[in-house]
């Protein structure tokens, strides 16, 4: 029942957004500009469902005119987006990527005619994308060119739902300032660029470097709008944000009276930046900023949504476990979401139910949920749905609409890493739950490299009704990935199939998801290696097989030399020769530590094991250099971009601070150290080598006896604390030839590279 009326929710929100097919047609002149007169795309109306339980939602047709032009037809603008996409790729063998980009241009002079029309359909309505998260530690500094590249990748791939939180802190400051509190109770209780996503969340309050300026809020705004109108006109309902009821301590001057409790200490920050005042939502003053707050957006995007993303106890306790308390928690936040906006649905993340389990059990789940009391005004995202999936513990959420989702990744960590088997076969599967109305993209980071497969195969499996052959999907990427080099050598389709079966073949989920390196991490002599969990160091695989993989891609170099010249291969190239050589690290790592720690341990062998492990992390400094994508100064160079005005420099230096402080000691004092750690050239040379430096200089100085971890994280963290101030360093942009860096680095590690 609830299934259906979402349905038609998302019916009359196709017929008041996608009026025109225009988008499409700009879609075109942006990517294909000598084809913008080739296509014809039209709105379609298919006819109802043949079948009663609504298998199959958006559709496309796609078939050559009698005019010539390529004819698309589809039941919504993402059905004709994807009916696009299927030509592109399967016809015309091009596609467009993350970071980097378009590569539609590479097309034929004429169309080639169809003679079979291509036809499509969607098995859930809703196709997902972003973690709130993922604004903080992928989009914290994007540019507008950065977003329409993100946006017509979206568009292509049948992303109809997309989060947008760009602008949020212009609509929270005019709130807070009609309630009367002054510019520095506001402006103390948000985070920097790097780090709102927690503010949003209510996991940190304030900020460390600096004070959030004012122009960082208008620019974001500026740019949410364009954001948002490219949404509407892509055939997208953007998801809004909405009052979550976290709020400045000062509240309490201004509303003297108003019922506040405080949310919990996170992650072991200090007081001073966490413990939210959260404002409880039986009070009215909770539903009267509500209304103030989406009205102001709406006023200011126009009705583009009834979608309003909300997340209260994202790894916050909530004050009370009582089932009375918390059923009454969300039937009163649901009422001001309704006051607000008649129409309005609740999108929340269902990432608390799994990451406090302790906490949230059954009966609470149920109660908490139940406090809605229209199941079709509430979706919730099963954010974790490949290795932790909530909804069958939870019956489907006790009837609640819901998106089966995928991770995969944890703070933009870069490990090559998939589960191919989970993201194909176990949604079709999950189609046994009435409530589920779609799939979704819900990594933490997303971030450089080959991974970017995943993220496909799973928008695609939203338009097949049986899983995905992964072999052969992996071997139609690579046929268009490299097209631009025209014919393809086999070896290249080899180095993908091994990984495939290897990297993206994980089935042991004691490991959830992107694997980290451990060169990466603070070091040790204990606790490295073979870390389990969501933020694992394991290695799932047979590192030997996987570099065979390498040498494949670089077999396929010397077949067709022009490869090198082809930015998407030198772009897999690169990730692909960092995870060999992250592998090999551990190995003289591990030699390192027994060198040191062996009974008859001598200096001049701990010496000789320790200068190896910093040449091989000079020597990937070296390779990650030689592309734009794998560099620090281009994280670096985006955040200051951001800073104007008077204040500029310094500006810009709280930016940077921003940015370096988030993917090295993730906090004031280190509080969650390298958890969103980037192999990144200029990273690894200024920080990773530096800091493994220092260990290898305090084995050589102490025994096993007298190791002393606190003695040795102090000199770390001492070192780490001057690093993310010192903005001296501008790090260089891209340094040296891959083909070149490539063969001077197999010449000093014939071991790793064959």
């Amino acid at each position: 029942m609830n299934f259906f009326f979402l349905f038609g929710v998302i019916a009359f929100l196709g017929a008041v957004q996608c009026q025109s097919v225009q988008g499409i047609y700009n879609l075109v002149a942006r990517r294909l500009p000598q084809h913008r007169n080739n296509f014809d795309f039209c709105l379609t109306d298919f006819g109802t469902h043949s079948n009663s339980n609504q298998s199959e939602f958006d559709q496309y047709l796609v078939t050559s005119g009698p005019n010539g032009k390529i004819k698309i037809e589809g039941s919504t603008l993402s059905a004709i987006s994807v009916g696009l996409h299927r030509y592109l790729t399967d016809v015309l063998k091009v596609d467009i990527y993350w970071y980097v980009g378009s590569q539609l241009n590479h097309t034929p002079s004429k169309l080639p005619h169809l003679g079979t029309p291509l036809r499509g359909a969607s098995t859930v309505p809703w196709r997902y994308h972003f973690n709130t998260v993922t604004f903080s530690y992928t989009a914290a500094f994007w540019s507008w060119e950065d977003w329409e590249l993100e946006l017509d990748w979206l568009a292509l791939r049948g992303v109809n739902l997309p989060l947008a939180w760009n602008g949020n802190e212009k609509f929270l400051v005019e709130v807070f300032r009609e309630l009367g509190l002054s510019d520095s109770e506001i402006f103390d209780f948000l985070s920097g660029p790097a780090f709102q996503a927690w503010n949003r969340f209510g996991n940190i309050q304030g900020s460390w470097g600096g004070t959030l300026p004012q122009s960082w809020i208008d620019s974001q705004f500026t740019l949410q709008k364009k954001i948002v109108q490219r949404m509407v006109e892509l055939g997208m309902t953007p998801v809004l944000p909405a009052f979550t009821g976290f709020v400045p301590r000062a509240i309490s001057r201004v509303l003297p009276g108003a019922a506040i409790v405080n949310g919990s200490q996170w992650s072991g920050f200090p007081l001073k930046y966490t413990n939210d005042t959260f404002l409880e939502p039986s009070d009215p003053n909770f539903t009267k900023i509500q209304k103030s707050f989406i009205q102001k957006q709406l006023s200011a995007y126009g009705n583009i949504t009834y979608i309003f993303t909300l997340d209260q106890y994202n790894e916050n306790n909530p004050f009370s476990g009582d089932l009375g308390y918390l059923r009454n928690v969300t039937f009163n936040t649901w009422k001001s979401l309704k006051a607000a906006d008649p129409a309005s649905i609740w999108l929340m993340q269902g990432w608390l139910f799994f990451s406090n389990s302790a906490f949230w059990t059954n009966d609470r789940i149920k109660a908490y949920l139940g406090g809605v009391e229209e199941d079709s005004d509430m979706l919730i995202l099963d954010l974790f749905s490949e290795s932790q999936p909530q909804w069958q513990r939870t019956d489907s959420y006790f009837g609640k609409p819901w998106i089966w989702c995928q991770v995969h990744d944890y703070g933009g960590n870069q490990g090559i890493y998939g589960q191919l088997d989970n993201v194909t076969i176990n949604p079709v599967q999950a189609h046994n739950s009435s409530s589920l109305v779609g799939y979704g993209l819900t990594m933490e980071g997303q971030e450089v490299g080959v991974n970017e497969i995943m993220y496909a195969i799973l928008l695609d499996q939203a338009w097949s009704k049986s899983p995905i052959d992964s072999e052969k999907y992996f071997r139609d990427w690579v046929s268009v990935r490299y097209s631009q080099s025209r014919s393809v050598p086999n070896s290249l389709y080899s180095a993908w199939e091994i990984m495939r079966t290897t990297a993206f073949n994980n089935t042991n989920l004691t490991s959830q998801a992107v694997s980290k390196s451990i060169l990466e991490l603070s070091p040790n002599i204990t606790g490295m290696v073979n870390r389990t969990g969501h933020h694992p160091t394991t290695v799932n695989y047979d590192p030997i097989k996987f570099a065979k993989a390498w040498t494949m891609m670089y077999s396929a170099t010397r077949a067709k030399p022009s490869l090198w010249s082809n930015p998407v291969f030198q772009y897999d190239f690169v990730d692909v020769t960092r995870q060999v050589m992250a592998n090999y690290f551990i190995t003289l790592y591990t030699h390192l530590v027994d060198s040191w720690s062996s009974a008859n341990a001598k200096p001049a062998a701990i010496r000789d094991a320790g200068s190896k492990l910093l040449a091989l992390l000079s020597d990937l400094d070296k390779v990650l250099s030689t592309n734009e994508n794998y560099l620090l100064s281009k994280w670096i160079a985006e955040a200051r971009s951001w800073a104007s005005g008077v204040n500029a420099s310094s500006v810009a230096s709280f930016y940077e601070y921003n940015a370096r402080n988030q993917i090295t000691l993730w906090g004031p004092d280190a509080e969650i150290n390298d958890y969103a750690s980037k192999s990144w050239g200029g990273l690894i040379s200024s920080y990773y080598v530096p800091r493994w430096q220092i260990f290898v200089d305090y084995l050589l100085k102490t025994t096993p006896a007298t190791y002393n971890y606190t003695a040795l994280s102090d000199q770390v963290l001492s070192f780490g604390l001057g690093w993310q101030s010192d903005h001296s360093d501008s790090f260089a942009g891209v340094n040296g030839e891959l083909p070149k860096v490539i063969n001077e680095v197999r010449k000093s590690w014939p071991t790793i590279f064959a």
